[in-house]
């Protein structure tokens, strides 16, 4: 459908241009702020939402340029409510070819890459590669002002999967400087001369023979004592070792070390220079800052790329994965129970044990591949019918606060109710009773 969208708007636009007095300029620099709509893929189910743009560009020729981009997408959320408040920033560069460039209307074909990333609740937010091709057309009114309409179809992976989104946009066209067109001097059509008359014929007497004339000998020219000329050593101006004429790094800092091509030495191969690489020793393909050292994006002291917890919340202490340390010693990989009561016979959770709650909740954010179940257990008063499906309410009421408030994917987390079958005590003392009255938390930590 989309496909077929953008193929019906460009025969439109090839159709409707006419020639008119010259558009698009050569050497020109162009200003484009754009609006319009952004449409997901079906499958991410988030439908439409408003889109921002800005362009920034430079005409090679009249047909061909290139141009800068930025895009923001605004908030949307999908009808399951796992993913809430989803934005998303593109920027990168296109390249544009106009057809007709010398007309009011001009439409173009465009192409480029972009970096994209999208943010929100149960989304991740890495940096994405998109591929973006698309047409648009441009209604000049005026030597340098016009209205532009585009429509994109961006290609891209996430996670496990390629997604195919579309974005259409409408906006100004503001060019400045640029060629003016060449105005064609009107050359006249040259004149005959008139053809003169005729000289009339003078009758001269031929003049008496001259004498021969004396021949003088030249005396020889010594040839020319050849001066040998030493040409100048080759020009190294950074003075690194590597002539200019090699260099493909020439302004060079004193004293920095190169290679055969006159480039500083990069040992790990990061993108930084080892006299400016803080961390010289960063493994192939890790992301680097601008000092060669591993991102580190939640701050926690565990570079990302060894961090199993990437969202940990400031201030936590971790452990070498990256992971909250007493969130792990609390839940991960046994039971744990959770300090909550229950009104007699009823399944409602308290506002007074949200905070407990919250704990478990901030652990799953925590740790986003954990897995486990909420297991809910009673004393042995009553029947054990009444104590299994108690006891099960309990547990899913847990399961269903941690979900909708945390966000977490309901995959993740079952919910169980074992009655009084599993005891941690006597039933034949309060206290022992107290203690079978639990709901527990059984995770493990991946």
């Amino acid at each position: 459908m989309r496909k077929k969208m953008i193929c019906t708007l460009a025969a439109a636009l090839v159709v409707s241009a006419t020639a008119a007095f010259g558009a698009v300029k050569e050497g020109s620099f162009s200003l484009s702020p754009m609006m319009g709509g952004y449409l997901y893929e079906d499958d991410q189910d988030l439908g439409a939402t408003p889109v921002l743009g800005l362009r920034g560009g430079y005409n090679f020729t009249k047909r061909l340029s290139i141009e800068a981009l930025y895009d923001y997408v605004s908030n949307a959320s999908n009808s399951s409510g796992s993913l809430k408040n989803i934005s998303g920033r593109r920027f990168g560069g296109q390249a544009l070819y106009h057809f007709f460039p010398d007309n009011t209307l001009v439409p173009y074909v465009a192409a480029g890459f972009s970096g994209l990333r999208l943010k929100g609740d149960g989304i991740n937010g890495n940096n994405h590669g998109a591929f973006d091709y698309g047409i648009g057309a441009k209604y000049f009114v005026d030597d340098d002002v016009a209205f532009r309409g585009d429509i994109r179809h961006i290609t891209y992976s996430y996670e496990s999967g390629n997604y195919n989104n579309v974005e259409f946009l409408l906006g100004l066209y503001l060019q400045f400087g640029g060629a003016q067109p060449a105005v064609k001097a009107i050359t006249p059509e040259p004149v005959a001369a008139p053809t003169p008359p005729p000289e009339p014929v003078k009758v001269v007497a031929a003049p008496a023979p001259a004498p021969e004339p004396v021949k003088v000998v030249p005396a020889p020219v010594p040839e020319p004592v050849p001066v040998v000329v030493i040409p100048p050593p080759p020009a190294d101006s950074d003075n690194d070792g590597v002539i200019d004429t090699l260099d493909k790094c020439p302004g060079t800092p004193a004293g920095v070390t190169v290679d055969g091509n006159g480039c500083p030495i990069d040992t790990d191969k990061d993108g930084v220079a080892d006299y400016l690489d803080k961390c010289t020793d960063t493994p192939a393909g890790v992301v680097v800052d601008g000092n060669g050292c591993p991102v580190d994006t939640d701050k926690d002291g565990v570079a990302d790329y060894l961090d199993k917890c990437p969202d940990t919340l400031v201030g936590v202490v971790v452990d070498a994965k990256g992971c909250a340390v007493e969130a792990a010693k609390k839940f991960c990989d046994k039971p744990s129970v959770i300090a909550i009561s229950f009104d007699a016979n009823k399944a409602a959770v308290k506002a007074q044990y949200h905070d407990e709650l919250d704990k478990l909740g901030n652990f799953l954010k925590e740790f986003p591949n954990s897995k486990g179940s909420i297991e809910g257990h009673t004393d042995a008063d009553g029947s054990k019918q009444a104590n299994q499906k108690l006891s099960q309410s309990r547990a899913e009421s847990v399961r269903t606060y941690i979900i909708d408030k945390f966000g977490i994917d309901g995959n993740r987390i079952t919910a169980k109710g074992y009655g009084s079958t599993k005891p941690v005590a006597p039933n034949k003392t309060a206290s022992g009773k107290a203690k079978n009255r639990r709901i527990e938390a059984v995770f493990t930590c991946e």
